[in-house]
């Protein structure tokens, strides 16, 4: 649909920041070579086909795939490239080849990541890519965080959306696993302090295992109850014998709280 009057050439930011979706700021639509269909970006496709009555219509768009995009300006479709061919104006200051994809806010930092095979945002210079992770993570986690293979290759143990492209904020807990920084505050407010996947504190629980030990040592169980158990601890998986508690069973091994009763024992 191409114009048959051909405008005056524009500068590269005429209308820059006018145009884009819920998701871009951008002056170009894509074309989606899966459906054929227009949209403003791979987001708006994925969103619209996701909510398809027929459940084999619903499907992703592969970002490298798009051949043909719509300049916003002039309204020519034409094949991929920064600058439109018609009217000239830059369609994204920010502009990658290989994921086919336009953003006039630059202020986001945006970069390709060669080994995750995508674009991210952020700046480059504050991240780095974890080889065994499989992801690009914050320079303040090089060499101090627990690395899990593939980690961010997976589903949100929350909400259950793809963690690997997804736009939303992510947390590495202190186990290694991922989710949403989001799903993670959730969790919080709900006091729920322990890895959906593995069980281990996604914090640094320190200082409510001393509050435990300061309510403990002033509540003494009464004598029908001084018993020991084994107790299997989520952090260090060890089991040791403890004398039961209502409030909570200390690991002896780690001084952890988030622990598993596996048996009771014999009453004294």
């Amino acid at each position: 649909m191409e114009n048959s009057d051909s405008p005056a050439q524009k500068p590269l930011n005429f209308e820059k920041f006018a145009h884009g979706c819920d998701h871009y700021r951008r002056r170009c639509k894509i074309r989606a070579p899966c459906c054929d269909q227009i949209f403003g970006c791979r987001h708006c496709h994925n969103e619209a086909t996701s909510s398809l009555t027929n459940p084999k219509d619903r499907h992703d768009i592969v970002r490298q795939d798009v051949k043909q995009v719509v300049c916003s300006i002039c309204d020519t479709e034409q094949e991929v490239a920064q600058l439109c061919a018609n009217c000239g104006v830059q369609m994204g200051e920010y502009y990658c080849d290989i994921c086919k994809f336009f953003d006039d806010d630059t202020m986001k930092e945006q970069f390709h990541c060669n080994e995750c095979g995508i674009c991210r945002v952020g700046g480059r210079d504050n991240f780095f890519h974890c080889q065994k992770c499989g992801s690009c993570y914050g320079v303040d986690l090089r060499g101090n965080h627990n690395c899990i293979e593939n980690s961010m290759k997976s589903q949100c143990p929350v909400c259950y959306e793809y963690l690997f492209d997804s736009v939303k904020r992510t947390q590495i807990m202190n186990c290694g696993h991922t989710m949403h920084m989001d799903c993670f505050i959730g969790m919080q407010s709900q006091n729920q302090y322990r890895c959906p996947l593995c069980s281990k504190t996604m914090v640094n629980m320190s200082g409510y295992w001393s509050l435990l030990d300061a309510e403990i040592a002033t509540a003494p169980m009464p004598e029908e109850y001084l018993y020991e158990v084994t107790i299997l601890c989520n952090d260090c998986v060890e089991t040791c014998n403890v004398f039961f508690h209502i409030l909570g069973n200390k690991c002896t091994h780690c001084g952890s709280y988030n622990t598993l009763r596996v048996s009771g024992g014999r009453q004294h």
